[in-house]
């Protein structure tokens, strides 16, 4: 008997493209509030000896979380034979250090509370930084999909001429990777620290580039202020306006308005969360870590 698939609310496209290459049934779940705010979680399809995958991309999590919690912890009681979760953005990844008296590391305590009702998970890009993979705090099997090889094929098939660009320098390996893929040169905006209240970040070689379309490549955006300020400097350098790639869209409150106004050419993000600037998906690069789970799992 093949995998079931279950959409969380907000979730349902990449769920039906999962579906549509694995060839796996779509199944009903329905989740709507009480009143009194308290979720509301049913199968309408039998989940009883069937592989359930639960698809919960995890922006605006604190709403997301408990929905998706009763998801797994009520197929278990059905009788699922396991339960894995495909969480295109994963979050709290951000919270890994303590920097204030008083505070935890949230991003362990929400791995413990995930590993406690899911056998597995596949995620994209997680933000890596003091923990350098997710085994340090999650105790189930887990799968990292990279999303610059669908970056690099969106670059080289919508930008003319595209020079690859890192913000700073903790993206150079990461824009480097993409700029491989694109067949595409790349550079990282460089900071000339003159002080110690002044720093002034630079583009290298700016005269090699004019002809060339810039591309910021960042995997999180947020209040998107590291490609604001990018942008900035890439105009102040007189280079073209740049084109502004981002994995995961969170755009908070007004950011995409501001990037925008900052004088980009296009915004582009993968539809790891849905965002109207949405224009490369990652299902296909999902679906092949999604089947190597449930078949170790079963």
């Amino acid at each position: 008997m093949t995998p079931i698939l279950f959409a969380l609310p907000g979730n349902e496209a990449c769920t039906a493209q999962l579906a549509a290459l694995l060839g796996w049934e779509q199944g009903s779940l329905q989740v709507r509030r009480f009143p009194d705010g308290e979720s509301y979680v049913r199968y309408h399809s039998d989940v009883a000896g069937r592989q359930v995958v639960l698809v919960c991309t995890l922006d605006r999590p604190d709403d997301r979380f408990m929905p998706m919690y009763f998801a797994a912890s009520i197929a278990r009681e059905l009788g699922a034979a396991s339960v894995g979760l495909v969480a295109p953005y994963l979050a709290y990844m951000r919270h890994d250090a303590i920097f204030n008296p008083g505070e935890g590391i949230t991003s362990g305590h929400f791995a413990r509370l995930v590993s406690g009702v899911f056998h597995w998970m596949v995620t994209i890009d997680p933000h890596l930084h003091r923990h350098h993979d997710l085994a340090e705090i999650y105790t189930i099997p887990t799968r990292v999909v990279r999303a610059a090889p669908a970056i690099s094929a969106w670059i080289a098939a919508n930008v003319p001429q595209p020079l690859v660009i890192g913000p700073d320098s903790e993206s150079e390996q990461w824009a480097a990777e993409v700029a491989r893929g694109a067949g595409c040169p790349c550079i990282v905006l460089e900071k000339v620290r003159r002080g110690d209240h002044d720093v002034e970040v630079s583009v290298p070689d700016t005269e090699r580039w004019q002809h060339h379309t810039p591309v910021i490549v960042d995997d999180i955006a947020s209040t998107a202020r590291t490609m604001i300020a990018a942008v900035g400097h890439v105009r102040k350098a007189g280079l073209p306006a740049p084109v502004c790639v981002a994995v995961h869209p969170l755009f908070a409150g007004s950011a995409y308005e501001d990037l925008v106004a900052a004088g980009v050419a296009r915004t582009a993000s993968c539809d790891t969360v849905p965002h109207s600037s949405n224009a490369i998906a990652v299902a296909s690069l999902l679906a092949p870590a999604v089947a190597d789970m449930t078949r170790a799992a079963a």
